[in-house]
């Protein structure tokens, strides 16, 4: 598709290269011409004298057609260099200007068929189990209620997944940089450590809170999407009786928060693919039956790439980890 598009960009640029080319060089051609027979003229005066200077004297027809002829030739022969040479152009810059339209396409393309895989995985499991369970003749009140709380609780990790896609489709869009302001870090990480807590508390993981009176410049919305996907990454990996540590070191230009687990840690060979769509390291499937699409850092991802910010991870396994993200500093408070 993307050929067949580069090809036809080409063209046009050749069209319109070769019309400015050609209609100069018309214009160019007749202002030589003139020039041409102006000349010869002159030139046949100044040689025969003053004494036949009120004579009319024909132009010599053949050396101007044979100078005209000469003089088309070289026009030829540059147009065609400009055709070959704006050939070769046109293609790169053809190259150059879809490029950035083929990877939107192609990251689109990806998104689609990976969130189709996720979402038919699921549906094809949750279709085969109602099905075998309809057509049991044996089956019980009892079991028929099991069946449909199991089923509630898979169109529930659905819902979550679907919730999780439109997010990061929303952060993915092209013109989706959000408005940025002077905001209060301090006050967002209490409200999400608020919100937190009790899922937390339901594991036995303590979250320390040690940020104080920190403004950054941000998106205070994304910027507590991001800091949710941070901490509850964190408990999700962390054996019951952690503790979760979010600290917040100011630097001259920048403010450098961070949210610290002792959990399970991530393997090296992993780290360069976590922020990949629905990567999930494996030490995070076999060591903990946890929940989730491994859609969460991606979504961080894109919220720190639109704050022109940056982040950070450093893990080592049975350890823990530490995500780090700096962005801009607002001042104090």
């Amino acid at each position: 598709m993307f050929t067949t598009a580069r090809l036809k960009l080409t063209g046009w640029y050749l069209v319109i290269i070769m019309f400015i080319s050609l209609f100069f060089s018309v214009i160019i051609f007749q202002m030589v011409s003139l020039e041409i027979e102006r000349f010869a003229f002159r030139q046949r005066i100044r040689v025969e004298g003053p004494f036949f200077q009120n004579t009319f004297f024909a132009p010599d027809l053949e050396l101007i057609n044979e100078t005209k002829k000469r003089f088309l030739l070289i026009l030829g022969f540059i147009n065609g260099g400009i055709l070959v040479i704006s050939g070769g152009l046109a293609y790169y810059l053809a190259g150059k200007t879809l490029k950035p339209i083929r990877d939107m396409v192609d990251e689109q393309n990806r998104f689609i068929s990976d969130s189709s895989h996720e979402l038919r995985t699921p549906l094809a499991t949750l279709k085969t189990t109602l099905e075998v369970n309809l057509r049991d003749p044996k089956l019980t009140l009892k079991n028929a209620k099991k069946l449909v709380k199991e089923s509630i609780t898979e169109v529930n990790q659905l819902q979550s997944l679907s919730d999780e896609l439109l997010q990061l489709a929303q952060y993915q869009k092209p013109n989706s940089h959000p408005q940025l302001e002077k905001t209060s870090l301090d006050q967002i990480v209490l409200d999400v450590v608020r919100k937190l807590t009790p899922l937390a508390k339901s594991k036995n993981i303590t979250i320390q809170n040690r940020v104080k009176d920190i403004n950054v410049i941000a998106n205070k919305y994304a910027l507590a999407d991001l800091l949710t996907i941070l901490i509850d990454n964190a408990i999700k990996y962390s054996s019951p009786g952690k503790k979760i540590i979010i600290t917040a070191v100011k630097h001259d230009h920048s403010v450098e928060f961070s949210v610290i687990d002792h959990g399970i840690g991530i393997d090296r060979h992993d780290l360069p693919h976590l922020f990949d769509r629905f990567y999930r390291a494996d030490t995070a499937r076999s060591k903990d039956n946890t929940s989730g699409y491994g859609l969460g850092l991606s979504i961080a991802k894109k919220i720190v790439d639109n704050h022109h910010a940056s982040i950070e991870v450093k893990s080592r396994l049975g350890r823990g980890s530490t995500f780090s993200v700096k962005l801009q500093s607002a001042g104090s408070k």
